[in-house]
């Protein structure tokens, strides 16, 4: 419509999530998917001239990218982001706390040292969130280099306060939000116990845009391990939701809070599932005063999913399971299957030339009834060619027959039947807490609680700390014994077993207690990692020292991380102040928003929103104007 016309008060904003760089890049077919999607999408970016780029979490598929991911990753950022074009938007708020962990708070663009035609913004996701002794994450790395502005991350794991930046473009504001992946459960305790704020300001509130980035579970995957959208303050206008794949790009509205939700789902597919199934889109927003409008822009370089599902009980004419051909039989069907899809494939290929070549396929198999499944390598060995996941073509799967139930109210018709190793993801801590439950006595946790071992266990598995769960087990230890010395605990065997199994079960009571134990198990280990990597890089200056040999200086960890982050914190506050004074900072030569943010930031203040109740059974229907 004409409202979108491009003019000075329209915001242009490319909005994109979950791409997922790296995902099987030693795959020889499939290895470089992601980077030449990426490619892409930092393409319609530049060709649409669109103000910002807005990125909602999972850049990075690995916690730690390898050499090739990032060097693709850069590669495409120099190409596409850096250049002449003026930035036609202004930033009103106090960049020292939108970007308060960064080295260099203030946004890329207005750094003088740098020619950013197209700014990104980005929060983190679940796969690439911030980990180790610095609690560093990818995009910090991007960040630093002034190729992308990383915000909405939160330290603290018991209060939650939401700034956001403010944009200006003419007469248009937006208040961007954003809040980086947090454990789901903490994040629904945090909610419900709210402890989550967001901070509007003061002057004119009903006259910004309020966009949201958020990065969670939103299907709910079990009581508290997702984030119900009636938790979201309705003040908000849209919410742009990451870590869902599926692609419903096109913004639905909540009827409760009357805010407008957008799921733009991954750009790469990771797993042979129905939701993965659906064309990818990346959106093109556009912002003028109160009112917006999504444009869907159909990605062209993403390998085509087909997917069908075959229910051989449905087919009592074609298979006999007491034939004893009936697998061959089965296997010929298969296979007819496999080519009316292929054909389908190509026929999609034939229009976009800028496609893969080879689709990928999956056929999932319910062979319930007393059928018998064939050699899946042996089938995938005549599609090696042709398919770009000929290994995982056909899944088979059988259902657990049901139960007899008394119930005569449940409807069976209506029970959607899928198989268990799909649309469900095992934790490492979920996988932890069965084994103990299902363990024998002489194996349970006594000092231990199953949650917090689950926690050690994870972080240990994903994240590669090594003395995760040595020192919870020192930590939790230590704590008990504090605990036995402060109720003079007689020291019998018995009465100690009987104390310490009291103080077990009120640690598994306590929650918030539970996850501060964790917390600062995690952080003992961090530190104690960093003092191991100080030790080895002493040790090693000592024997250079000691031959007589000059430090060639191929260690980045010669100084002990404590100076150095200090070091670099306190040059960072120095040079953001700096940047605080002066927005003018290399806009006034390239014309990039010459109005000095001193005046906006100085009366720029911030109200906190009242505090609603939580519970998801109190909230009340209403209906949106």
């Amino acid at each position: 419509p004409a409202l979108f016309r491009d003019d000075e008060d329209t915001f242009k904003i490319l909005i994109a999530t979950d791409i997922h760089l790296g995902y099987l890049e030693k795959d020889p077919v499939r290895g470089n998917d992601t980077f030449v999607t990426f490619d892409e999408i930092l393409d319609h970016a530049q060709k649409n001239e669109v103000d910002f780029v807005l990125l909602g979490g999972d850049l990075f598929h690995e916690n730690k990218p390898s050499r090739k991911t990032v060097h693709s990753c850069l590669e495409s950022l120099r190409k596409y982001c850096m250049g002449d074009r003026p930035v036609q938007f202004e930033i009103l708020s106090d960049q020292a706390v939108n970007f308060h962990y960064s080295k260099f708070p203030w946004v890329n663009y207005q750094d003088r040292n740098l020619n950013i035609s197209i700014p990104i913004f980005s929060i983190h996701g679940n796969h690439d969130d911030p980990t180790g002794a610095d609690a560093l994450c990818a995009l910090d790395i991007l960040s630093c280099a002034g190729l992308l502005n990383h915000f909405g991350r939160s330290t603290s794991v018991e209060k939650i306060d939401i700034s956001p930046i403010l944009l200006r473009k003419g007469r248009t504001k937006i208040a961007l939000y954003g809040l980086g992946a947090i454990p789901d459960e903490r994040l629904y305790r945090m909610f419900v116990n709210k402890q989550v704020t967001m901070l509007r300001p003061k002057e004119d509130e009903d006259s910004w845009f309020n966009l949201f980035v958020i990065h969670q579970n939103r299907s709910k995957h079990g009581a508290t391990n997702y984030i119900p959208e009636q938790f979201l303050d309705d003040f908000i206008n849209l919410v742009v939701w990451g870590h869902e794949h599926e692609c419903k790009i096109a913004p639905s509205q909540n009827e409760q809070q009357c805010f407008y939700v957008s799921q733009p789902g991954s750009s790469v597919v990771t797993s042979l599932s129905p939701g993965e199934a659906v064309k990818k889109h990346i959106g093109l927003l556009h912002v003028k005063g109160k009112k917006m409008k999504m444009q869907k822009i159909a990605l062209e370089t993403v390998r085509t999913f087909h997917m069908e599902d075959i229910v051989l009980a449905d087919h009592p004419d074609l298979f006999n399971p007491d034939n004893p051909k009936v697998t061959q039989a089965i296997q010929a069907f298969c296979m007819e299957k496999v080519e009316l899809m292929l054909d389908d494939a190509e026929r999609q290929r034939l229009g976009n030339p800028r496609q893969p070549e080879k689709p990928l396929i999956r056929l999932r198999v319910d062979y319930t009834g007393g059928f018998e499944p064939f050699s899946v390598h042996r089938f995938s060995q005549k599609y090696m060619d042709r398919v770009a996941n000929p290994k995982d073509i056909i899944h088979f799967f059988r259902h657990r027959e049901q139960k007899e139930k008394n119930d005569n109210d449940l409807n069976f018709g209506r029970l959607v039947s899928r198989p268990a190793s799909e649309g469900m993801t095992l934790r490492v801590e979920d996988l932890v807490k069965q084994y103990f439950q299902t363990a024998e006595k002489k194996v349970q946790l006594s000092l231990l609680t199953e949650r917090g071992m689950g926690e050690a266990v994870q972080e240990f598995v994903d994240k590669e700390e090594k003395d995760a769960i040595e020192e919870l087990v020192n930590f939790q230890l230590e704590k008990t014994q504090r605990f036995l010395k402060e109720r003079r605990t007689d020291a019998e065997e018995e009465k100690i077993d009987e104390e310490v199994r009291k103080f077990r079960e009120s640690r598994k009571k306590n929650t918030e207690e539970e996850d501060e134990e964790v917390r600062e198990a995690m952080t003992r280990a961090r530190a104690h990692r960093s003092e191991d990597a100080v030790l080895v890089a002493a040790s090693s200056d000592e024997e250079l020292m000691d031959t007589g040999m000059k430090g060639t200086g191929d260690s980045d960890d010669g100084l002990p991380a404590t100076l150095s982050r200090g070091r670099g914190r306190a040059r960072g506050r120095a040079r953001g102040a700096r940047g605080q004074n002066s927005t003018a900072r290399g806009s006034s030569q390239r014309g990039r928003g010459s109005t000095s943010r001193e005046s906006a930031t100085s009366s720029r203040t911030y109200k906190p929103v009242p505090a609603k109740n939580m519970s998801i059974m109190d909230g009340r229907p209403s209906i949106c104007p």
